[in-house]
Parts: C-alpha cells; structure tokens; sequence
C-alpha cells in the first residue's frame, strides 16, 4: 500500500475504447496530496497517440472553450461602410417640428370665444379654457342674449299666469324640457337622450298630478320621490362602471329635481306667479349689464324689487310684489351662476342660462306667493 494518490493501473492512463493494447507514458508529477487535473476525455487523446510528448496540433481547440456566435476580432479589423441612402428610404424623415403653442397663447380666431364643435377635436381653446390657463376663474356669464331669452320666456309665464292655468302649462312645459337638457349639457353629458326624456317625463307626470289634485304641493312632492327611485333602478341596471353610473345616477336625479321643481309655478297662486316672472326677467338683464359683478348683482335685486313692485301693483299683491320680486330674483341669481360656472358653452348658455333663473325661482315664487297672498 501507498500514500500516493491513485493514477490508474500499472501506467495505464485511461481505457482504449478500440481495444488496442495500452501504451506506458510518462506521468507529470503532482504535489502530494494534490489530484492531476484532466480534461474529459484526455485519456483517450493520450491512449490514442501512443507516444508520449507526441503533441495533437488540434488537441488545443477541442478543449478550448468554443463561442457560438458572432464574435470580436482581437486582431484585424474591417472597415465598416455606412449604409446607403436607398437602404433606409423607408425610415420616416427626421426632423424638428416647432413647439405647439400653450394653451394660453392660442388666439381665438372667431372673435366669440368659442370654437366650432368638431368630432375630431378643437385644437383652439375657449375663453374659459384660457382663463384657467392663465390661473384665472373659468367663469363665463350667458350674456344678453340667453338674458333675453329668459325675459321672454318669463313674461310669457306671467301673461299665461293671467290667462289661465291651462294656458300657463304651454310655456311652463317648454320651460321644463330646456331645463332637464341644459342641466345635462352643463354637466358634460351630451347626447343623454335617456336622462333628459326621464326628467322630462318625470315634469309631465308632476304637471298631471297637480292637475289631478286640485293644483296640490304634494303632488311634486311625491312625483320628485317615485322619479329618484325610478332613476335610481335604471342607473343599477346599467352596464358602465360604476364611477360612470353613479355620476349619472346624480345628473338624472338633479336634473328630474329642477323640472319638476319648476312646476311650482303651477301650484302657486297666478298673482304670485305674475310677479315672479316679471321679476326675474328684470333682474336676468340687468345683470347682463356690462358692469362689475358686485354691482351688477345689486344693480339686479334692485331691478327685480322695484319690477317685482310694480307688477304687484297691477296684481292684487300690492307692495308685497316688492319683497316677491326680491326673493324670486335671489334664487334667479343662483340659476344663473350655475349656468356660468366651468367651461360652459353656447348651447349651455342657451338652454341651462336660459332655463335655470326660472326654475330656480319656482320655489320662491310658491313659498313667498303662499305667504304674501
């Protein structure tokens, strides 16, 4: 027995897989206790040669690691020529196009402040848009034309209030349909045929149950709840995600709610609706008045009280249209803040602008007709 560590048999390096007799070579010497290191196969290579110090010009690239790829010269290099212009003809021209201009130093070419409604989208911005940009309020106000409109349709109320309650039901029924699809459009949701003919139907069901019920308060009431449940079902059936309906859930509901509000001027006495409407009609253009807004709302509650005085006047309220007229004017303001408010447009001030101040003032016109009377 020895300590060396085990070289193979009798100077043998390997087995001959071709049977031929084994050749005696000469073994390097290894530290003690240190194992010669062999590539795979080395004895074959060794037991195939047969002689020892006989060196295998390919032995070196058989037990090299081998890339198998594309690799880098280390020694020469070829010179690389640039593609030619027809090689890349097909890549898109390069070049710097000139910056977009903000939002703010956009010009509104058509001189109203809105641009013209198109499918693909308006590349110019409106006033309200600029207004924000600038870190300005994006409030935009009706104007005197949807002001006008009001008044019109105001004094049409107040005539037809004098005629009669069947007459009153023509301008209030037009009333009640521009304010359930302007109140839509100020809300961004256009066209909602659905919603709008919901709130509509629901001022057509309140119409008829005050009617029916001797021209009784209760009867919006009770048509405002059956149309918030009615509103409610349809948006749970709805197949939008749920943001979507909840935000349709609340416009539909609002937008019953104002209609059917508005038919208050059905229920209250048709003196205190006469004076009402004239009412609002004065205060709607005066506040369309070129004049700073603290002003012009004063400017307007004045109007509409001293309007409000004198169709009470001709009325059997006397000077209490003063007070009627006050009242009914704040809640018109409100209206038509609401109409202004963030990013409105020509349809909006053209239906919600005109509507609002109306409908709003319904309630007022009720309570204060009910109290003064």
């Amino acid at each position: 027995m020895t300590n060396q560590p085990y070289d193979g048999y009798d100077g043998y390096d390997g087995y001959d897989p071709y049977g031929q007799q084994p050749q005696h070579a000469q073994q390097p010497q290894h530290p003690q206790g240190q194992a010669p290191q062999a590539w795979p196969g080395q004895g074959y290579q060794q037991g195939h040669q047969g002689y020892p110090g006989y060196e295998d010009p390919h032995a070196a690239q058989q037990y090299t690691q081998q890339w198998q790829g594309q690799t880098w010269e280390t020694q020469t290099h070829q010179q690389v020529s640039a593609p030619a212009a027809a090689d890349t003809a097909y890549l898109p021209p390069q070049g710097y196009a000139a910056p977009a201009p903000a939002p703010a130093e956009v010009a509104d070419a058509s001189g109203d402040g809105y641009g013209p409604a198109t499918l693909g989208g308006n590349t110019r911005v409106t006033d309200a848009q600029r207004a924000r940009a600038e870190g300005r309020s994006p409030i935009i106000e009706p104007g005197m034309q949807p002001a006008a409109l009001t008044a019109l349709l105001g004094l049409l109320l107040a005539g037809a209030a004098a005629v009669g309650t069947y007459a009153l039901l023509v301008p209030l029924v037009v009333l009640q349909a521009v304010t359930a699809a302007g109140w839509f459009r100020l809300n961004g949701m256009w066209p909602a045929r659905q919603g709008i003919a919901l709130g509509f139907a629901g001022a057509l069901a309140a119409d008829a149950a005050l009617l029916a019920s001797g021209r009784s308060p209760a009867a919006i009431l009770g048509t405002l709840g059956v149309w918030v449940l009615l509103a409610l079902v349809l948006q749970l059936r709805s197949h939008a995600d749920p943001d979507e309906r909840m935000y349709g859930l609340m416009a539909t509901v609002a937008a019953a709610a104002l209609a059917i509000v508005a038919g208050g001027y059905l229920a209250a006495d048709a003196d205190a609706v006469t004076v009402g409407a004239v009412a609002v009609a004065v205060a709607v253009l005066a506040r369309a008045l070129p004049l700073p807004t603290a002003a012009s709302v004063v400017v307007a509650l004045l109007a509409a009280a001293g309007g409000g005085g004198v169709a009470g006047a001709m009325t059997g309220l006397g000077t209490s249209g003063a007070l009627l007229g006050a009242g009914a004017a704040a809640c018109a303001l409100i209206g038509h803040r609401v109409a202004s408010y963030d990013y409105p447009s020509r349809f909006v001030h053209f239906t919600a602008g005109v509507a609002l101040p109306l409908s709003a003032a319904a309630p007022a016109v009720y309570v204060l007709g009910r109290a003064l009377v």
